[in-house]
């Protein structure tokens, strides 16, 4: 009896030209969506931001979108990559353009954190530079679709212009969401109270909100710590 043939898990699966130093950095940014999948994850599991789960949400559905949309289309892709699936329109190309525009508009639309005693937040200035530091990063990824042969130049337009889209319906969506007092009345839901799901990050720098709360038990544990020592020195 014969063994049945084996399949690549394409997931992970990229073909590239050993010899090319270019391709193989191409290769690697074929794994973009898979680290920011990772990212988001992390993020949500360490931060428990409302923010971050309705970015990650918007991403899934995107996500549906392009699958729906390489069935309906059935665009083949170029002839040098032997590989299952259809390339209409560009999956990563898609995937990035979404995070890089939600991002993008979130950093200078919505994110607009106060500053406190002692850290002053990212400026407009500092939001706009990682903004375009993010379609920096997907751009390159979309070329590295081309560069691979994975894609044509327009799957990849067609790619990068749902992810845009996409990215601009959601981000309206959840705009209306937060205007309608929808989103606080989720978080005060009894699901999301349990999982400690909070929605700073719109106001306050995560980063320094956390650092203030440390600051004020240390601060604490050296009163308690003081407090404690005197009276030692009291009862000798």
């Amino acid at each position: 009896m014969e063994e049945p043939p084996l399949t690549s898990f394409s997931l992970t699966h990229v073909s590239y030209d050993a010899s090319d130093p270019i391709a193989y950095l191409c290769a690697w940014l074929a794994l973009a969506p898979q680290i920011l999948c990772v990212v988001y994850a992390t993020l949500i599991w360490s931060s428990r931001e409302m923010e971050i789960f309705l970015m990650f949400s918007g991403q899934m559905g995107c996500e549906g979108l392009n699958f729906l949309l390489k069935r309906l289309i059935k665009g083949e892709r170029p002839p040098r990559i032997k590989t299952k699936g259809y390339g209409m329109p560009s999956s990563h190309a898609q995937f990035v353009s979404f995070f890089c525009v939600y991002l993008t508009l979130f950093l200078l639309f919505r994110h607009s954190p106060h500053p406190s005693d002692t850290h002053t937040p990212t400026t407009l200035n500092e939001r706009i530079l990682l903004a375009i530091w993010s379609i920096l990063f997907a751009s390159i990824v979309c070329a590295s679709r081309v560069y691979l042969h994975y894609h044509t130049v327009n799957q990849v337009l067609v790619g990068c212009a749902v992810g845009s889209v996409a990215a601009l319906a959601w981000f309206g969506v959840t705009t209306i969401a937060r205007r309608h007092g929808w989103i606080h009345w989720a978080l005060g839901s009894r699901e999301l109270t349990m999982l400690r799901v909070r929605d700073l990050v719109v106001e306050e720098d995560l980063a320094e909100s956390g650092w203030e709360r440390w600051r004020n038990v240390s601060e604490r544990r050296n009163l308690d710590m003081l407090v404690s020592s005197t009276a030692k020195m009291k009862r000798r």
